[in-house]
């Protein structure tokens, strides 16, 4: 799915040279926040992600408006193999250009991922009095979601790297200056490289009105992404190959296994904010 973020940054000034006519908020939502991926053979575990926002609506009707502003959102999971001891296997190039099969097995490997992103709304709101000082809201719309980074750090009780040479039909097993064989206690940082998507954005909850022009905004939200936010152009082992060592194995990370992977965010819960005028 293609997305003009000019578009968004048309509508943003707009609403912007407008400001004397919006509502302005700010707030913050926390909940349980995946990162959804189709990467055979792993699962993740979900943990509470969290955002702060600001922005502000612009009235159309007594019950229409039209909202946006920026957001800075983070997830937090911890990604490992559903079997622990399954090899997995990439091709690779020596130093000499000659290509072979890479198998990885790893012993409890962890990975610890934390997405950082940007996020710009763009929604429509519709509310209505259901009685004194009590509003319903219902906002909809898509948001724009900029990775900032995308950062693991892996762990493994051992890691063992072999080779397997297919035109001469050599497997090497244990080489440590050429990179192939094993080490314990593996513990290593790493970066996925990511692209900007669209989500999708619903919010359902009530304003109360505190002072004139002030009001708590307390809602449930469902964000959920289209596309992948991962940007890589070929597949690779989840943990590097170091042609000179065992021990300083890069960590690419399991969703790097998958070039045409679809790693998506997914939240829900709750958003807690202030409006003013």
């Amino acid at each position: 799915m293609k997305f003009n973020i000019k578009n968004i940054i048309g509508i943003t000034v707009c609403l912007i040279s407008q400001g004397m006519a919006a509502q302005f908020y700010v707030g913050a939502q926390s909940g349980i926040g995946n990162i959804q991926s189709d990467v055979n053979g792993t699962a993740a575990g979900n943990r509470l992600g969290g955002a702060i926002k600001a922005g502000y609506i612009y009235s159309l009707t007594n019950h229409i408006g039209i909202g946006t502003g920026v957001e800075f959102s983070q997830y937090k999971q911890e990604v490992y193999l559903n079997n622990s001891s399954e090899t997995l296997t990439n091709y690779e190039v020596d130093p000499s250009t000659s290509a072979f099969l890479y198998n990885i097995t790893t012993g409890d490997y962890n990975e610890k991922q934390t997405l950082h992103a940007i996020q710009i709304p763009l929604f429509i709101q519709y509310k209505t009095n259901i009685n004194k000082g009590v509003d319903f809201n219902f906002r909809a719309g898509a948001k724009y979601f900029l990775p900032v980074n995308y950062k693991i750090k892996a762990t493994a009780n051992y890691v063992n790297g072999t080779a397997y040479y297919p035109d001469v039909n050599l497997n090497i097993t244990d080489l440590p200056e050429y990179g192939f064989g094993g080490n314990s206690n593996y513990s290593a940082t790493g970066e996925y490289q990511t692209k900007g998507i669209v989500m999708s954005m619903f919010e359902l909850g009530f304003t109360f009105d505190m002072r004139e022009n002030n009001a708590l905004y307390a809602a449930i939200f469902l964000e959920n992404g289209y596309g992948s936010i991962l940007d890589q152009e070929k597949d690779e082992s989840y943990i590097g190959y170091n042609p000179r060592s065992v021990v300083e194995r890069k960590a690419n990370g399991l969703y790097s296994t998958d070039k045409n992977a679809k790693i998506r965010p997914v939240a829900f819960g709750i958003t807690l904010g202030w409006n003013f005028k």
